[in-house]
Formats: C-alpha cells, structure tokens, sequence
C-alpha cells in the first residue's frame, strides 16, 4: 500500500477513531481530552495558586508540598495513580478517559498553580496597597485586582500548557485509550510496511498542534505586552 492510499484509506479513522459507530477517538479526542483537562485545572490550580502565596502557613505548606510532588512525578505515575486509585474510591472501574481526564487536570493543576504564583508575584506590590487603601479586604483585592491582571498576563503561559497538554494525552495509550497515538498504532499494525509514514504523519500532526499554539502565545504575548513569559518549569 502508498502512502497515499493508505492516507485515503485511513485519515477519517485517524480523526475521529471508529466514531460514530464506536466511541470517538483520534485526532479528535486528543484536542477534546487536552481541552478539558485545561478547562477543568484551570480553576483547581488558580485556588492552589492562591494558596501558594497566602499568609497561613497552615494553608500554604501542604499546598505547596503537594504542588512540588506533583511536579516532581511523571505524568505517567499520575495516571498509573489514577487508573488504580478511582476505582479503589468510587467502588467501580473507571473508563479509560474518564481516567486520564482525571490524571491530566490533576498534573495541569500543579503547573498552573505555579503560573498563577508567578504571575501574582510579579505584580507591583503597590496594587494590593492601593486596594487595601480604598477599603478593600484581602479577599476582595485578589478577586477584584490581583487575580484578573495576572490571568491577562498569564495568557500566553496558559496557550503554551495547553500545548503541553496535547502532547501528554499520548500517554493514554499505555491504559488503551484511542486518542491518536493509540491510533497511529493501530493503523501501524495494520499496514505493517509504512511505520515511518506512519509514525512521521503522528508527529506532524502533534507539530502542527503544538507549534500553531506556541505561535498564538507569542502572539499573545506580543499584544499584551507582557514581557518574558513565565517560566515554571
């Protein structure tokens, strides 16, 4: 079989798996699963992000000790984690996605708490002040000033975990879930004689995801004006 032919005969498999008379996989799924991963980390690593900067020592150590272990863990321990651990909880064996979902928000939201870190600090010290001047709690000052320049600030970093993200979701086809490595070999397995066209399609396809992105974050940064992105890892 030619590359073409089997560019003909397998890109809709590589795009959305056996949708829609199974369950959706693929290219597909890979955006879908780093997505979600990042909707749902986003507000857990914001509340660990403000954490990590407040006062009580109670509330910001094991937050903080927590973030370091996450971030010192391969996300591949994370998911081993996840697809033993939830079912230990829930009482029922967990499905692939929902596993890996679970994995990801938890890996994400340890990184992004780090940039929500960052991107407080890096604020001058004078806005809060000049909150607190005006009669502003502590509270009322992060939600109503702090938090929402650093998030405009962290947008680029935000684009770019998103990036991350997507080429994490490979790690799902360990546990057999059908995002597009899992697929890649399948249809590898399939041809047999084409892994190089094969495997070359898999890491364009994550190239062109991750560099599209990469490109949207500098231009991110360039509008915003914010300066050298946040660096967290």
């Amino acid at each position: 079989m030619s590359i073409l032919e089997m560019i003909d005969v397998y890109w809709l498999y590589a795009l959305v798996g056996q949708y829609p008379q199974g369950p959706l996989g693929g290219l597909c799924l890979t955006v879908l699963l780093a997505l979600l991963g990042m909707v749902l980390a986003l507000p857990l690593g914001v509340l660990l992000g403000v954490a990590r900067v407040s006062r009580p020592r109670v509330l910001r150590w094991p937050v903080t000790a927590w973030v370091f272990v996450v971030r010192g863990t391969p996300l591949l321990m994370v998911v081993f984690w996840a697809y033993f651990f939830l079912p230990s909880v829930t009482g029922q064996k967990t499905g692939q996605f929902a596993t890996m979902l679970a994995a990801l928000v938890l890996f994400d939201a340890a990184y992004l708490a780090e940039i929500v870190r960052a991107g407080l600090q890096a604020l001058p010290a004078g806005q809060a002040q000049a909150a607190q001047a005006l009669g502003m709690s502590r509270l009322q000052a992060l939600r109503l000033v702090l938090l929402p320049q650093a998030l405009r600030q962290m947008l680029p970093s935000l684009v770019n975990q998103l990036a991350s993200t997507i080429k994490q979701t490979s790690l799902g086809t360990i546990i057999g879930l059908s995002e597009l490595s899992f697929i890649a070999n399948q249809i590898n397995a399939q041809v047999l004689v084409q892994p190089v066209a094969v495997y070359g399609g898999l890491a364009l396809c994550y190239f062109v995801l991750c560099f599209g992105l990469s490109r949207c974050a500098h231009a991110l940064e360039r509008r915003l004006g914010a300066g050298p992105r946040i660096r967290t890892a």
